[in-house]
């Protein structure tokens, strides 16, 4: 009974295999079909490793006469209703699938309800992936108006000066020179623009390439602060630093201080002359910490969520005079501080705004002495 019992698992084990096999093999060869047909493959294999468990029973004469006939219409009942409940399972859902492309088709997208959990995930998945697909394409449509208007106005400007000077309109050379050095000042400002949209489509597009390394946030502060002080020393803006020592972070000093001085200039930049902007970096809750204090009147509460658009400038009081630029830095910003694993964010406070930047710092690493109090060292490379 027990050689009986062995051979029968034996030989029902290698029936049982040699279907599968089958089975995914003829799987792999309709991965692009319907699911409907990949559910009925898995039925099939079901009931047909069933039964040749049933078949090799019989072979060994274990089960005959009435009894097999029995044990064979029972096990093809068991396989028509396992067929049937498979092909009623695979309608309903390619039907849900299909409701999904439909969905999916129409514009604006919206994720139909009562779908099955998985495919009910993927709709959800594809409603916020439109959703920020649209922000995306209003911010670009921003965008484009905003730089079609900062490139349209230097540029006439531009022309209308470099016709003057070729038609002879103007000859003397005091004129000469001052036209001169206005058509150097704003082919610099449209390169700076150009710069900042080329370093905004790569933040965009996930092309943000960082050379990382363990820097200190005092050089960092001092670097970014003798960046900064000739516009603050042009403009009457007082300019200072408070420090405190804190562990060193691993991050790109170039793009970090790109990021640091676009806030330091954004705040000259809306800071009355004789104000102050203060530059601070501490530690907080084991984050290191770089905010920027500005005395720009404030930012209204309903456009603080907005200040890191593209291109945005709020009210009129924020609006950047002459030496303003596309509204970019705060959005490259954002993106360099995000491919720092940091998060940056701002607030209302005192006379104007802070602006902060809070990035993960260094585990066990030696606090960095304080920043010194006047500007001094290399500037950051910027564009």
């Amino acid at each position: 009974m027990t050689g009986d019992l062995g051979m029968i698992v034996a030989v029902t084990a290698g029936l049982g295999l040699l279907v599968a096999g089958l089975g995914v093999a003829v799987m792999g060869r309709l991965r692009t079909r319907s699911i409907g047909v990949m559910l009925a493959v898995v039925v099939v294999v079901a009931v047909v490793a069933t039964l040749a468990g049933v078949v090799a029973i019989t072979m060994r004469m274990i089960i005959d006469g009435p009894a097999r006939d029995i044990v064979l219409s029972v096990v093809a009942v068991g396989g028509l209703v396992g067929l049937g409940v498979a092909f009623v399972l695979a309608r309903r859902v390619v039907g849900e699938s299909r409701r999904l492309v439909a969905a999916v088709r129409e514009v604006p997208f919206s994720a139909p309800q009562g779908l099955p959990a998985e495919l009910q995930t993927i709709a959800g998945t594809l409603e916020e992936a439109y959703a920020r697909e649209r922000a995306l394409e209003g911010a670009r449509r921003e965008l484009v108006a905003w730089v079609s208007h900062d490139l349209r106005t230097p540029l006439a400007g531009m022309r209308a000066m470099a016709e003057a000077l070729e038609d002879g309109v103007v000859s003397d050379r005091e004129t000469v020179g001052r036209y001169h050095a206005q058509i150097k000042l704003e082919v610099e400002r449209l390169s700076a623009m150009v710069d900042d949209l080329f370093e905004l489509s790569r933040i965009h597009a996930g092309a943000l390439r960082l050379s990382r390394a363990r820097i200190g946030l005092a050089d960092l502060v001092a670097d970014t602060l003798a960046g900064a002080e000739p516009l603050a020393r042009a403009k009457g803006v007082r300019l200072t630093a408070e420090a405190e020592p804190v562990p060193p972070v691993t991050a790109d000093a170039g793009a970090l201080g790109r990021a640091l001085l676009n806030l330091v200039v954004n705040a000259i930049r809306h800071t009355p002359p004789d104000r102050s902007v203060v530059l601070r970096a501490r530690l907080d809750d084991d984050m290191a910490c770089l905010s920027v204090s500005d005395c720009c009147g404030g930012i209204p509460e309903e456009d603080l969520p907005r200040v890191f658009d593209v291109a945005f400038r709020g009210e009129a009081a924020r609006t950047p005079a002459a030496d303003g630029g596309a509204g970019l830095g705060l959005a490259i910003a954002q993106g360099i501080v995000e491919a720092h694993d940091g998060a940056i964010g701002v607030v209302n406070e005192g006379a104007g705004c802070r602006f902060e930047i809070r990035l993960p710092v260094e585990g066990g690493g030696p606090a960095l002495g304080a920043v010194r109090p006047t500007p001094g060292g290399r500037s950051p490379e910027t564009r």
